[in-house]
């Protein structure tokens, strides 16, 4: 069996087990077809879409204070990133420290060999000075192994927000998680969206020009590409929500008409009703206190929180106790 059929398997019976309970939920990771790719580059440059400005805001304005923390008492760390996809925000702390003659490996963990491979081609050329190692497969079994193998300080980066992808259950799961890889003295340098405006938080993931919308509605044309199912896109709208209680952002794909869909894949009709909705993603945002508590019961200690200049987004920076 080859990799196409293995995804498409896994795609399948995912989308088997969400459209056939109640409510109904997609995988947010499949937003991420090569369309899916093209249209969060879109998003990113979009004026309501503030988190990638603010991260690279503070890598930008503060990437000597960062690298002083990263450095503590030590003058090398190996530096690894969990989901590095093109590396761009790391790039800017990267080439910082490269000239500042610090000694530091990079190590990018992704589970795609593919991505992992035009990552390195990629730096090979912009930062080739850059000592490359990159490692393929789960994060955990990958950070395992750089334990075994490796004495050095580590400094994980878990940028983006992807946290937020997570509940507050499964991300504290997650955290304890990636705690228990790392050794006593390792850091974690992870990025929090955090609790503000919630106009200002709806606005990102509804704009003006739709673009967040066709994201969304993605997800239904490759439903239709690869598994042969008969969605009808323009039937479905896609709605956001935010509780400013909990912090909970939630995406939705509405069907806006009672109707029947057909996917092949699956030999299985899905039924709609009118305004039925289909959970497509969870995106979290944090207050100081629930950072702190994360933190805490995943046995780090905070060092230093890194803010953009609106507070719209932190970057914190734990050491493993």
């Amino acid at each position: 069996m080859n990799d196409t059929t293995l995804v498409l398997s896994s795609f399948a019976e995912d989308v088997r087990h969400g459209l056939l309970q109640t409510p109904k939920t997609l995988p947010s990771k499949y937003f991420y077809d090569e369309q899916g790719d093209k249209l969060f580059q879109t998003i990113m440059g979009l004026g309501e879409y503030y988190l990638t400005r603010c991260e690279f805001e503070i890598f930008s304005e503060q990437k000597e204070a960062i690298l002083r923390s990263f450095l503590g008492k030590d003058d090398s760390f190996r530096l690894v990133e969990l989901g590095a996809g093109d590396g761009t925000k790391t790039k800017v702390l990267m080439n910082h420290f490269l000239q500042t003659g610090t000694s530091f490996t990079y190590n990018p963990i992704d589970i795609s060999q593919n991505v992992l491979d035009q990552l390195k081609s990629d730096l090979a050329t912009t930062l080739p000075k850059l000592q490359v190692e990159p490692i393929q497969g789960d994060y955990f079994d990958a950070l395992g192994e750089l334990n075994m193998n490796h004495s050095s300080k580590e400094v994980v980066l878990f940028l983006g927000s992807n946290i937020g992808n997570f509940s507050n259950e499964s991300g504290q799961q997650f955290l304890n998680k990636l705690g228990e890889n790392l050794s006593p003295g390792d850091l974690l340098f992870i990025g929090f969206d955090l609790m503000k405006d919630p106009q200002t938080i709806l606005n990102a993931y509804n704009d003006k020009l739709g673009v967040t919308k066709e994201f969304n509605l993605n997800l239904l044309r490759r439903m239709n590409n690869e598994l042969g199912a008969n969605f009808d896109v323009d039937q479905f709208t896609h709605f956001p929500t935010y509780n400013p209680i909990n912090g909970e952002t939630r995406s939705h794909l509405i069907s806006t008409t009672g109707q029947e869909v057909y996917i092949e894949a699956l030999d299985t009709t899905v039924r709609f009703d009118a305004w039925e909705a289909i959970h497509t993603e969870v995106s979290q945002k944090y207050s100081p206190k629930m950072i702190t508590q994360f933190a805490e019961k995943a046995g780090f200690r905070i060092v230093e929180n890194f803010t953009d200049e609106g507070h719209y987004y932190v970057d914190s920076l734990w050491e493993k106790i």
